[in-house]
């Protein structure tokens, strides 16, 4: 990522430069046509049997880590005391840029000192499809700081004959290191990266050093090296001819790339090794090489005894084409809600080939919500689901398309109504350390539980009060879907008068607040895991406020609780109040009534994070340093301070302020400035989709930086010279317009493909029905589809048939173009060398 924090394009000596989107990857055919999206979803389950201590304690307090390359990317919280650790946490977030390997690292937490790596798994990028979408248990490889590589190194060869001053014939070797791209962070920042050059063969071994280059990860070295390849010497024994044959069999060219750690050890960064008789059909060679580990003969103990980690990764790479191609998918997917009946939709069709509906109900929602047709959709699926509902008490309780449509739902469009509700209230119990265990097993020593009662009653009191006032914050699409769910479950069962809010709660309560109460990391309520106490008093406080809210809905006298100190805790609550202020917002939040926005007279908190700020300089010799800063965002300010909770910011920018926002050069300050390229873009994206309205916004930028009197990206000498390179189009920020429908659509033809097997099957079981007037049992492939209609299903199915085999060849022309432009050797399809 650049090296520049995202921030306005405001005039300051404190405000931070300005930051962009990830560009397309390099190689495409033609990134105005076809853009390539790759994205990363599933689930760090578990980790069983690691290493244990040596001694008394030999418990471990473990978390997970998620790396491209080397650089992190995601965290678990922390099990503690554990060697089989039970993560169970879900991730999901677009790549940004192009890797080698995803990996997943087991730390052991240490206070004192650093963390101590229990182990990895490092899977290549062309190997991730063999894992996708299950579940597989990966046993833990061990680390070595000499197997951590990434990045390539652009290398050229020539091979001369020369005279030397007696008159014999010799040849030189010339070796051109030019450039490496993408080497590691080291400690969160740029290396200081040289590399040695050295020429290999079996009686020799000449080594040369290039200079260190400051703080970069891609090192503009061109420096040339010679070499003797032939030795004066030998021509007493063998001909000209023979050596130089036998020379050239044996030689090779190894560059090692060192980052320079001034008063510590070098760090070694990697490795390639090319043979000379590369040159042997040719006078010179030139190509990119991907860094290789070196083999330092580690003799460590079986892999198997450093334990294993349960991942379910699903990772895809979409090839995005112009809008116009995906006219007749997209349309016929938009008229699923009309189609009658639901199940013989395109929409729904495709949720019952798909291997996991989770693959199917993301880009499915996302397009639907874009064009107001997710309600519709929505309210017809969950009236499939009431059909096979037998009791009221169980209403929307299994894990449906319609559970799941919604769950997914309240994702996108409820992040503003929980951060307004919940957000001041999680600040403060995260803040403090108030202990609330009331589990007489688990209190620690001079604790008393009576306080930590009296501590949780009142942040369950206030969150749940909080909740219920809230009603005019929920998003009016939640409140349309569940006016459709309350009127379907009353004609559902007419002579239960509880339904009605029981169908509402168990998807706003159980399903909305109470997760995001005990997992604030996941809706980007915090910005960091909680600590373990924390998580503890945000369990207990969860599972009191989805009680709350499911026994006030159906009105019952006693709690469902199994514990029996929660149970005692719980008869706190069991008042009438609490009954009817839980039917009042039910209520309200499932009218059909015009709200106003209630989210003007408060500025609503977005994101907020460590990021390094550039000084500017106040006077002319002022020295232009970096300095690491909280960062929060909200619908109003950008504001920095000097550390998390400050309440004075050290720096404010007005959003309505804000310029521009882009993505600059690498080598502007060859310093990264948020924690990773994830974090980076996630800041890009909502500084982008908060400015967009804004007046006056740039339409030209500089990718690069005014240093000594001149800009680096044009070399223009006036600091205000216009930019001279078109800023990133903007559209209003709108909820519907910040969803990429071409995206979508291109991910729903994707699954088409992928499932396009299981599609044949749903259209061979359309015609058994139709021809013996029910469905066969026997096969278990047919048993498995809904069908309600078979002759409205299979015209549906041909219909998509039709429109993949359309979608068909303009992505195999991209595919082949994309193969046949990038080069073997080339800087987006490097040579994979061998390690030692």
């Amino acid at each position: 990522m650049a090296a520049a924090a995202p921030a306005a394009a405001a005039a300051s000596s404190e405000a931070p430069a300005a930051s962009a989107t990830a560009e397309p990857e390099a190689g495409d055919q033609d990134s105005r046509e076809v853009r390539v999206l790759q994205s990363l979803r599933g689930k760090i389950c578990e980790a069983k049997n690691l290493l244990p201590y040596l001694g008394p304690h030999k418990m471990r307090d473990c978390f997970c880590t998620i790396n491209l390359d080397q650089e992190e990317v995601y965290r678990t919280q922390v099990v503690e005391k554990s060697l089989s650790p039970f993560f169970s946490e879900e991730f999901y977030f677009e790549i940004p840029r192009t890797f080698q390997y995803l990996s997943f690292y087991v730390y052991d937490k240490n206070v004192l000192q650093r963390d101590l790596r229990i182990g990895k798994v490092a899977i290549k990028k062309e190997d991730l499809c063999n894992h996708s979408g299950k579940e597989t248990w990966f046993s833990l490889q061990p680390v070595d700081s000499n197997s951590e590589v990434q990045g390539k190194v652009h290398l050229e060869l020539k091979l001369n004959e020369l005279i030397t001053e007696n008159g014999t014939v010799c040849q030189q070797l010339v070796v051109h290191i030019k450039a490496c791209h993408g080497l590691p962070l080291i400690n969160g920042q740029s290396c200081d990266p040289y590399a040695t050059v050295s020429l290999v063969g079996p009686s020799r071994n000449d080594q040369k050093k290039t200079k260190v280059k400051k703080k970069t990860s891609n090192p503009q070295f061109n420096e040339i090296f010679y070499f003797e390849v032939t030795r004066s010497s030998s021509y007493t024994r063998k001909s000209q001819f023979q050596v130089e044959e036998e020379d050239i069999e044996k030689l090779e060219i190894r560059i090692d790339l060192w980052n320079n750690g001034n008063l510590v050890q070098d760090v070694f960064l990697g490795e390639i090794k090319v043979p000379v008789n590369v040159l042997r059909t040719d006078s010179s060679h030139q190509a990119w090489y991907l860094l290789q580990p070196r083999d330092n003969g580690n003799k460590s103990s079986k892999t198997d005894d450093l334990g294993s980690l349960r991942l379910n990764i699903c990772y895809t790479e979409d090839y995005v084409l112009p809008s116009e191609y995906y006219g007749p998918l997209k349309t016929l997917l938009l008229k699923s809600p009309d189609v009658q009946p639901i199940s013989a939709s395109a929409a729904y069709i495709l949720s019952e080939i798909c291997r996991d509906k989770n693959d199917a109900v993301l880009p499915l929602v996302r397009l639907l919500l874009h064009h107001d047709k997710l309600v519709p959709f929505a309210t017809a699926v969950a009236e499939l689901d009431l059909k096979d509902t037998q009791d009221a008490n169980t209403i929307f309780r299994g894990n449906s398309l319609a559970t799941r449509c919604l769950d997914e739902m309240m994702k996108i469009v409820g992040g503003h109504y929980l951060k307004v509700t919940l957000k001041p209230i999680l600040d403060e119990i995260c803040d403090s350390s108030k202990s609330c265990e009331i589990d007489p097993i688990k209190l620690k020593e001079g604790d008393n539980v009576e306080n930590n009662k009296e501590n949780l009653r009142y942040y369950v009191d206030k969150l749940f009060n909080t909740i219920v006032k809230s009603s005019m914050s929920c998003p009016t699409v939640m409140c349309d879907i569940f006016y459709s769910l309350r009127q379907m479950a009353t004609q559902r069962f007419p002579n239960d008068p509880h339904v009605q809010y029981s169908a509402v709660s168990s998807f706003v309560f159980l399903r909305f607040f109470a997760v995001a109460v005990v997992s604030p990391h996941t809706f980007h309520l915090r910005p960091h895991h909680p600590d373990a106490q924390t998580i503890r008093t945000l369990t207990l406080i969860s599972k009191t406020i989805q009680t709350l809210g499911s026994w006030g809905s159906l009105s019952k006298s006693k709690s469902s609780f199994k514990e029996t100190f929660m149970c005692e805790f719980f008869k706190m609550f069991q008042e009438e109040g609490y009954i009817i202020a839980v039917k009042k917002f039910l209520d309200e939040i499932s009218s059909t009534e015009t709200k106003e926005s209630s989210g003007t007279s408060e500025p609503v908190h977005l994101k907020e994070g460590e990021m390094y700020k550039r000084a500017q300089g106040r006077t002319r010799i002022g020295k232009k340093n970096f300095k690491k800063r909280w960062f929060c965002l909200t619908s109003r300010e950008l504001t920095y301070h000097k550390q998390p909770g400050s309440k004075d910011a050290i720096y404010t920018i007005p959003v309505k302020n804000i310029l521009a926002v882009e993505k600059l050069e690498e080598s502007s300050f060859n310093k990264k400035n948020a924690n990773n390229c994830v974090e980076a873009n996630e800041w890009i994206d909502v500084l982008c989709r908060v400015s967009r309205c804004n007046q006056n916004r740039l339409s030209f930028y500089h990718p690069s930086v005014y240093l000594n009197g001149n800009w680096l990206c044009c070399q223009e000498t006036g600091e205000n010279t216009l930019g001279c390179k078109p800023c990133t189009a903007g559209v209003p920020a709108d909820i519907q317009i910040d969803i990429d429908e071409d995206r979508e659509t291109e991910r729903i033809y994707s699954l088409f493909t992928l499932s396009l097997l299981k599609l044949q099957k749903m259209e061979e079981a359309c015609g058994t029905i139709a021809v013996y007037q029910g469905p066969q049992k026997e096969p278990d492939d047919y048993s498995n589809f809904v069908i309600e209609d078979s002759v409205t299903t299979f015209k549906t199915i041909q219909q998509i048939k039709s429109i993949i085999e359309k979608l068909d060849e303009p992505h195999e022309k991209y595919r082949k173009k994309r193969s046949s432009s990038a080069k073997y050797g080339s800087k987006e399809n490097p040579i994979v060398g061998k390690a030692s």
